[in-house]
C-alpha cells in the first residue's frame, strides 16, 4: 500500500530575502516547523549586504544567492525555477508562518480545484507588541478577508500550482515596487484564475512599526497604489488594503477639515453641522474595520486605533494619493522593482 505521506504533493516553500538578518532565524525556524509532511524551503538572497547569507545557512533549506539586487520579483521568480514542489507557496523574509499554513494551502487548492490560487494573511496579533505594529496587522488582516474572492492575493502568504505559475511568466520584475502581487493577481484572473482567500492560512508579521514607520509606510503604498490604480483606471475600485473605506477616510478628513475652516470663518453652524455629517458618514463607511479593532484588543486599543485611523492616517495616505497623482504624468514606462 502507498505511503499516505508519499500523496501529498510536495510543497515548495519560496521566500525572498534582502538584507532580512534581523528576522531571518525566527523566519526559518517557523517555517521549519511546519506541520505539512512534504516540503522543501528555498531562500533567495537579493545581494543582500547584512549578515543574512551566514543566518541562512544555519538552516536546513536551500539557499541561492544572486549577485546583483535585482529586486522581490525577481527574487521569487529565481526561487521558483529552483523549486521541485508541484506546489508554489511564497512568503516573505520578515514573516513566520503559522505550523498549519502550508497543510491548509494544499487542502485549499486540492478543493477549489485547478483554476484556482489561493492566498492567506497575516494574524491579528503580530509578533512585537507596538501599538503601530498591532493597528497595521489588524488592519491588513480586516482588509485581506473581508472575501472570500478577493480583488487580489499578497505575497506574504500565497499558494499556486507549479506548473500554471510557469505557464503564465511568473511575476513581472519591472514593475512598480511592492505591487508586484497586486499585478500578478489581476494578470491571473484576467486569464481565467480564481483567486481563494482562506483566513485560516496565516503569518505572523514583524513590523516593529514606530510611528514614523507606520506614517511612511502609508505614504509609500499609497502613491505606489495610486500609480497603479490611474494605469489601470480603477481608482475607485474596493481592492483590499485599498478599500473603498480608507478612500472614503481620506476624503471625509479633507472635507470636514475644510467645513470646520468655513465654520471658524463665517461663523455659520450649518458648516459644523456638515463636518459632523461627513464624520457621522465616515464613521458608518468604516464601521467593519473599527469593530475588528475592538474584536482584537478590546474597547482601549480600539479608541486608540479608531483616533489614529480617522484623525491621523488620512494624512500619509492624502499625501501619497497627491504624490502619485503629481508623478503619474511623467511616468510613461514601468520601473525596475526595487
Amino acid at each position: 500500500m502507498e505511503n499516505p505521506v508519499r500523496m501529498q504533493p510536495l510543497v515548495s516553500l519560496i521566500i525572498p530575502n534582502r538584507n532580512g538578518a534581523a528576522t531571518l532565524a525566527r523566519c526559518l525556524q517557523a517555517a521549519l516547523a511546519s506541520h505539512y509532511p512534504r516540503f522543501e524551503v528555498i531562500v533567495v538572497d537579493d545581494a543582500s549586504a547584512d549578515d543574512s547569507v551566514a543566518v541562512i545557512r544555519r538552516y536546513p533549506c536551500r539557499l541561492v544567492r544572486l549577485e546583483c539586487h535585482g529586486g522581490a520579483a525577481q527574487a521569487r521568480n529565481v526561487g521558483a525555477a529552483h523549486a521541485r514542489g508541484e506546489i508554489l507557496f511564497f512568503t516573505d523574509a520578515d514573516c513566520l508562518l503559522e505550523k498549519h499554513a502550508l497543510a491548509r494551502a494544499a487542502d485549499t487548492l486540492a478543493r477549489t480545484g485547478p483554476g484556482a490560487v489561493v492566498g492567506g494573511t497575516y494574524t491579528r496579533a503580530p509578533a512585537d507588541r507596538r501599538f503601530f505594529s498591532r493597528f497595521q496587522s489588524v488592519f491588513i488582516h480586516y482588509c485581506e478577508t473581508r472575501s472570500t474572492s478577493p480583488d487580489y492575493l499578497a505575497t506574504h502568504a500565497l499558494a499556486i500550482r507549479a506548473a500554471y505559475f510557469r505557464r503564465c511568466g511568473g511575476f513581472r520584475e519591472d514593475f512598480l515596487p511592492i505591487l508586484e502581487d497586486v499585478e500578478f493577481s489581476h494578470r491571473l484572473r484576467r486569464q481565467g484564475q480564481r483567486l481563494v482567500m482562506n483566513p485560516a492560512i496565516l503569518a505572523r508579521h514583524v513590523f516593529n512599526y514606530s510611528a514614523a514607520h507606520s506614517l511612511r509606510n502609508a505614504f509609500r503604498k499609497s502613491m505606489y497604489w495610486t500609480l497603479y490604480s490611474l494605469r489601470q483606471r480603477d481608482l475607485l475600485a474596493d481592492s483590499g488594503t485599498a478599500s473603498l473605506g480608507l478612500k472614503a477616510n481620506v476624503v471625509a478628513y479633507a472635507a470636514s477639515l475644510s467645513l470646520l475652516a468655513l465654520a471658524l470663518f463665517t461663523g455659520e453652524p450649518l458648516w459644523a453641522a456638515a463636518a459632523a455629517a461627513a464624520l457621522g458618514l465616515n464613521l458608518y463607511a468604516n464601521r467593519g474595520l473599527l469593530a475588528a479593532f475592538h474584536r482584537a484588543r478590546g474597547l482601549p486599543f480600539a479608541l486608540a486605533a479608531g483616533l489614529y485611523y480617522l484623525l491621523v492616517y488620512p494624512l500619509p495616505v492624502g499625501a501619497g494619493a497627491t504624490a502619485g497623482l503629481l508623478r503619474y504624468p511623467r511616468r510613461t514606462g514601468p520601473r525596475r522593482a526595487r
